[in-house]
């Protein structure tokens, strides 16, 4: 079992960081991110090398590789048993070998185990990944660089041997810099670009500001996550962005074919998102273990994690409608629960919820959310009450495909909006909560953007869901549409969606100009249709493994027992001595 984050020993000893440098290149709402991160071996003995590193759950690794000394060392996907057997015969061979897996329970956590690196050598580790934007409630998007994982609370029943978990870097302990680079580039002008860090004045590259870069100020720390909030004029404007298909490979073939990615912001008509009651059943899950008394993040001004699920919690209980019932439930190795059972909304029961809120702490112990899922779905729903999930967490679970599993397995009972609270919050389980229970996520750092984000939320919990989603393509006769995306689930009013399909065929009209999706349509309440309008299109240049992203997204859907196998584990390849 690993402990830190970053490149330790098999005993896990920290190896020693000497330097961070990041390259961001945003496209539209997808990022492409590259890290190079420098570590040196200053025992006087070899050290047999693990690193374990964060990422987004829904990010795509596109390349790893690392050089030590003179040998540089390429990852190549492969089957996760033949990947073992291939690095375990190289080490026993006196090779170099790297190793890459996610963890079996948590998809944010990857784990490379880099072999041997002899005394005073040096490794220069490079990653490659991918990942889609989120969209916050003014209209940013948001990129976020982790500098750490939070510990992972594992139930006793499961193994944890076959885990990876990581305990966060306390602040001020961190004895390197981070240089962060960034190059924006959008169909619609950049308006500005805000962080938690500061920045270099953003430059803008050519007259009509679709393309600029920014960078960190030099001496940054890395004590702490990096947000960057990108502002676009227009943003709920559709788009498509085309990447052609490369010329070097057969046309036909995934990487021959065009691809499109298509930006999407329904409006339904008001008939729609009012046509069912906005009274539901409101059940709060607040998150009270341990972990929950520690620091938003680490500024001095920063709250306690318990302290902002607190806020959070009030501020959505005194924005909720008359007429409907509600229940707060708070857990840790235990769970207990306000009411017996849910209670109506009225003067009395809400002044009596309100005061057990402020009185609630982080005295639970453990992070334990799979038993008060299971006893909620066990309870019968209120006729006519839609039941709405709301849960507060840092996130700080070592099962996290067990809860997504379960939370799946009732989604025909609910939804599920969740809050990541803190930085280091898992993003594989706050992402995998909305997503498997048809709801939406949201990531709470600090005190000033927690009000939009909560009510962003709760407006959403009282639209009715918009199901049965289609798209509709107009493309000429030679041209056919295979969609990459996943089903879309369930679309609120004024959401993104992000599409991802492959143009097969050949036109005589360029893709960006003559083709593309021409509505996107949606039965909301009472099998009605929904329908927005199709995107201008405008040409620009895709990231060449924007397919690759969606694929991965894809393969997550699978069911747990086909997808081990077929997500694949990177092992050694192409060993090279540069010259």
């Amino acid at each position: 079992m690993v402990n830190c984050c970053g490149l330790v020993t098999v005993k896990n000893e920290p190896v020693p960081l000497k330097g961070a440098a990041v390259d961001v290149c945003v496209q539209g709402h997808v990022a492409t991110v590259t890290s190079t991160l420098l570590y040196v071996n200053g025992e006087e003995r070899p050290l047999e090398a693990v690193f374990v590193f964060p990422l987004p759950g829904e990010c795509a690794l596109c390349h790893f590789s690392a050089k030590l000394g003179d040998t540089e060392v390429v990852a190549k996907l492969q089957d996760k048993q033949k990947a073992r057997e291939q690095y375990d015969d190289a080490l026993s061979s006196g090779h170099q070998a790297f190793l890459l897996e996610e963890s079996d329970q948590s998809p944010d956590v990857f784990q490379v185990n880099v072999g041997s690196l002899p005394p005073g050598e040096s490794a220069a580790i490079t990653l490659v990944y991918i990942s889609e934007l989120a969209m916050q409630a003014d209209d940013a998007l948001l990129f976020c660089l982790p500098a750490v994982l939070n510990p992972r609370y594992t139930p006793q029943e499961m193994d944890r041997s076959k885990m990876a978990t990581v305990t966060s870097v306390p602040a001020g302990r961190v004895p390197y810099t981070l240089a962060l680079s960034a190059h924006l580039s959008s169909p619609q002008p950049i308006s500005k670009v805000e962080s938690n860090c500061a920045l270099e004045p953003l430059v803008y590259l050519n007259a009509d500001k679709t393309q600029a870069t920014v960078s960190l100020s030099s001496g940054h720390v890395f004590d702490r996550d990096v947000e960057l909030l990108l502002y676009y004029q227009d943003a709920h404007k559709p788009t498509a962005i085309v990447e052609g298909g490369q010329d070097s490979t057969e046309p036909g073939s995934f990487m021959g074919d065009h691809v499109v990615m298509l930006s999407f912001y329904p409006e339904f008509p008001a008939a729609v998102t009012s046509s069912l009651s906005t009274c539901g059943e409101f059940i709060f899950v607040v998150d009270r273990s341990g972990s929950m008394d520690c620091r938003m993040h680490s500024g001095k001004d920063a709250k306690m994690r318990i302290e902002s699920a607190r806020d959070t919690l009030l501020l959505l209980l005194k924005s909720l409608p008359m007429g409907c019932f509600f229940n707060i439930y708070g857990f840790g190795s235990h769970f207990e629960s306000f009411f017996p059972k849910s209670v109506e909304y009225k003067q009395k029961t809400v002044e009596e919820a309100l005061k057990k809120v402020k009185g609630i702490s982080a005295d639970m112990d453990g992070t334990d959310i799979l038993e008060p899922l299971k006893h909620l779905y066990s309870q019968p729903c209120i006729p006519s009450h839609p039941r709405q999930l709301f849960i507060f967490t840092d996130g700080e679970v070592g099962n996290t495909k067990q809860v997504l599993d379960l939370v799946k397995l009732n989604v025909n009972s609910h939804r599920c909006f969740s809050f990541g609270i803190g930085e280091g919050a898992s993003t594989a389980l706050i992402n995998g909560l909305a997503q498997e229970g048809s709801g939406h996520a949201q990531f709470i750092t600090g005190t000033d953007r927690m009000q939009p984000k909560v009510m962003q939320s709760l407006r959403y919990a009282l639209q009715p869901a918009v199901k049965d989603i289609s798209v509709d393509w107009d493309l000429p006769d030679a041209v056919s549409v295979t969609t990459l995306s996943p089903p879309l689930k369930v679309l609120f009013h004024g959401q993104r969606a992000l599409l991802y399909a492959q143009l097969k065929g050949e036109s005589d009209s360029p893709p960006a100009g003559g083709s593309g999706p021409d509505s996107l349509a949606g039965g909301g309440g009472e099998g009605r249709r929904a329908r927005g309008g199709g995107p201008e299109r405008e040409a620009a240049a895709a990231q060449p493994a924007v397919w690759s992203q969606q694929h991965t997204h894809c393969l997550h859907r699978h069911p747990q027992g086909q997808r081990t196998g077929c997500a694949g584990t990177i092992a050694p390849q192409n060993h090279t001595n540069p010259k």
